[in-house]
């Protein structure tokens, strides 16, 4: 192996000691002693060399790739299901065993009027919850605190495990938490497509956003592409609910809240809306929260909870949604 002199002129290294190799005939040999040969090796600070200069990165590359085709790893197919799964269910997208919303002890109101008294209530990514109760039940006021628009007084909200208790409207929309309003509030004066694209304000500087999106809702509602440039102020009942909806579809929510899709729509409108939104939650894996007085909604539930007089009286799960029984025992006591 050749030896050669960093930063300096080369050199070979001094003969052993009492050898004459190198030397002329007529040259008298003298032998080094060893701290004359350790002085000499230290000044030549010499470097291993084979076949250019050793490179010590590379060589253990060379050993990695040898590694890895004596014993390669093969990685568990089941295993990475398992992962991908928990990774979408903590992003809200399938369900999974951590809560995506939990409300604790919720207290709130207006001013000095409380109107909550202690909310408590839990929704599992890609359910759909639906909050029951007459007027001036509380529910309206309990996804107001979700979304930022009312503030707590208590107890606690927990968003994809952040403290949402103290979120401003703002956090909660850019956490994904969107709120479809009651009463529909589309802006009359613009077109369809101008409605949606207010929607998607929150995205308007991703590219290509709006028309992917709006893509989307007219999937969703083709009765809205074809009046997509008809004023909203002109459309039914029905399709301002459709169009209300698609708005909020446009920002691309993680948590969908929709106060009152039924109100003031004919039962078979009713029927499409609900059936629509159970559509966007199986699709998309959206969470959804629908607030109604209407105890059809049940029907594309995962979970209700019953509220009355700022309380949550009762929560429904699995066969119990479509429990007659139960339900009559619930609302008529």
């Amino acid at each position: 192996m050749a030896r050669k002199r960093r930063g300096r002129a080369e050199a070979t290294p001094p003969p052993p000691i009492g050898s004459t190799q190198g030397a002329a005939d007529d040259t008298e040999v003298r032998v080094l002693t060893d701290d004359e040969l350790a002085e000499a090796e230290a000044d030549l600070e010499y470097e291993y060399e084979d076949e250019g200069e050793y490179d010590e990165d590379a060589d253990w590359a060379d050993e990695v790739e040898e590694y890895d085709e004596v014993e390669e790893y093969e990685e568990d197919p089941a295993a990475t299901v398992v992962i991908e799964t928990r990774d979408r269910a903590a992003a809200g997208e399938v369900g999974g065993d951590r809560p995506f919303l939990q409300v604790s002890g919720l207290e709130s109101g207006y001013g000095a009027l409380k109107v909550l008294y202690g909310i408590d209530m839990t929704i599992y990514p890609g359910e759909t919850a639906v909050l029951l109760g007459l007027n001036g039940a509380g529910k309206t006021t309990t996804v107001l605190n979700i979304c930022g628009a009312v503030k707590t007084w208590g107890g606690s909200i927990e968003f994809d495990g952040q403290d949402a208790s103290k979120w401003s409207i703002k956090q909660a929309v850019d956490a994904g938490i969107v709120m479809v309003p009651e009463g529909r509030r589309v802006f009359p004066d613009l077109s369809v497509a101008k409605n949606l694209q207010v929607g998607a304000w929150a995205k308007r500087n991703q590219s290509g956003w709006i028309e992917q999106q709006r893509e989307r809702v007219y999937d969703y509602f083709p009765r809205l592409r074809e009046r997509s440039y008809q004023l909203a102020g002109t459309l039914s009942g029905g399709e301002q609910q459709m169009l209300a909806i698609g708005r909020g579809l446009m920002a691309g929510p993680r948590l969908l809240i929709i106060d009152e899709a039924s109100l003031g729509l004919a039962p078979v409108i009713v029927k499409d809306v609900f059936n629509i939104v159970k559509q966007i939650n199986e699709e998309d894996g959206t969470t959804v929260i629908m607030v109604e007085q209407n105890v059809g909604a049940l029907s594309v539930a995962d979970v209700g909870y019953v509220m009355e007089k700022g309380q949550i009286i009762a929560e429904i799960r699995g066969d119990e949604l479509n429990d007659p029984a139960r339900l009559r025992k619930l609302f008529l006591g």
